[in-house]
């Protein structure tokens, strides 16, 4: 007990001792604040909190892009704000500020994973990177102050430099999702679509970061520190609508698998079918790099793909699908859309479904619109069906070799390289 203590303990002491000897160099360098001045030290102060307690309450859920909005926003606020109030400058500079951001991102980063939170240092990074492209954009390239020298007037009329804060926070933005979905899809995807699907995930969300950051670095100016909780107020009511959100997708997913496993307790299909054709599902669509909606529509219906079968009299022996007549494929695949059509709100997993027993030929010889999810429903379940879940590499092995009897007749040939790429890469197949 004592050893594991430790062992969470030594980092922790390492990283913070790393961000006091930052802080110490950064002080010798002359780039901190001007102590004794109470309006300069009061302002930082606040951003500080600001930054640790939004780093802290991060938003993160299942399949969401793990974000600290409040986090992010103060820190942009922070890098933007150039004046107090009475037309004072402030007397840090960017390496001041983002000394500060990185401690209080690593100190919170550390605390979380000593306490079980969850923690990604990727998203970290990405949101650091974010916060330095803007330092170095408006404070050095803009404003000429390496160090903390003052910057009275730069030269711009309020809204100009406005417009000129909001282009430079989404520039920062980009940056972040531009780090973000590389480091990703050096792991699972093509960079482009993993970088479309970072900003069709982040939009909304950013440009209320991007404005927010220069709403509270114009507030500054006339209201002092207290700009920064009350401009960062509406993020707060976001974060809670945001948890809310989550526990109802949440309870959401829970019911949907709740309902797969009807086919499991009346003996239908193995136990945990459906839960391992999802998850396989997931992989091979992150190998073409199908966007998040997507990736959950095609688990909803993976998960509900056999649940036609509780209308058969004679149960399929072992559930496999794939080896019923095409006329019983496509009878079961009818009682399972119209099973989920029921429900009125998983139209989108219905439309795969409704196409799952659909032969690939169709679409090569026939122009048969099909889509991708459909494909990659059809290939793996007729895995899962195969291998029986066994883990065995022979079971697998032969699985593979029966798959490819039908390629490019029953299955997509590229939906069936992803599936050989994810299983090479998860260790399943020797």
């Amino acid at each position: 007990m004592r050893a594991a203590v430790a062992k969470r303990v030594k980092p922790l002491g390492a990283a913070v001792g790393g961000i006091v000897v930052c802080l110490v160099l950064v002080v010798l360098s002359a780039d901190s604040p001007a102590w004794d001045d109470e309006g300069s030290a009061a302002l930082v102060a606040t951003f500080t909190v600001a930054i640790l307690l939004g780093e802290w309450f991060q938003l993160a859920g299942p399949r969401f892009r793990g974000s600290a909005p409040i986090a992010t926003a103060a820190a942009l606020g922070f890098v933007f704000t150039a004046q107090l109030p009475g037309g004072q400058g402030v007397s840090h500079g960017s390496v001041f500020i983002l000394a500060v951001t990185a401690s209080a991102m690593t100190v919170v980063a550390l605390l979380r994973h000593l306490t079980g939170r969850e923690v990604s240092p990727l998203e970290t990074v990405g949101r650091f990177v974010s916060v330095a492209v803007a330092a170095v954009l408006y404070r050095v390239l803009h404003l000429g102050q390496v160090r903390g020298r003052p910057v009275l007037d730069d030269g711009l009329e309020p809204w100009q430099r406005a417009v000129l804060m909001l282009a430079i926070a989404v520039v920062a933005l980009l940056a972040d999702a531009f780090v973000t979905s590389t480091a990703r899809a050096l792991l699972r995807a093509a960079w482009w679509q993993t970088f479309k699907d970072e900003l069709r995930s982040s939009f909304a969300l950013s440009t209320a970061l991007a404005v927010t950051g220069v709403l509270i670095a114009l507030a500054v100016p006339p209201l002092g520190a207290p700009a920064v909780p009350l401009f960062l107020s509406p993020l707060v009511l976001t974060l809670f609508a945001f948890r809310r959100y989550v526990s109802i997708r949440a309870t959401y997913l829970q019911s949907i698998r709740t309902l797969a496993r009807l086919t499991d307790v009346a003996g239908y299909t193995p136990p945990g079918h459906s839960e391992r054709v999802a998850a396989t599902c997931i992989a091979v669509g992150r190998e073409l790099g199908l966007p998040e909606r997507d990736l959950a529509d095609l688990e909803y219906a993976a998960l509900l793909h056999d649940i036609g079968q509780v209308a058969l009299v004679d149960p399929i022996p072992g559930g496999a699908t794939v080896l019923a007549a095409p006329a019983d494929q496509r009878r079961i695949g009818a009682d399972t859309l119209a099973i989920v059509r029921e429900t009125g709100v998983l139209e989108d997993a219905a439309t795969i479904l409704e196409h799952q027993a659909t032969p690939y030929r169709q679409l090569r010889e026939f122009g048969e619109e099909i889509p991708l999810t459909s494909r990659i429903l059809k290939v793996v379940n007729a895995y899962e069906d195969l291998t029986a879940g066994s883990p065995k590499p022979r079971a697998r092995e032969a699985a593979v070799e029966r798959i490819y009897l039908g390629l490019g007749y029953e299955y997509d040939p590229h939906v069936v390289d992803a599936l050989l790429r994810h299983l090479k890469t998860s260790g399943s197949s020797r």
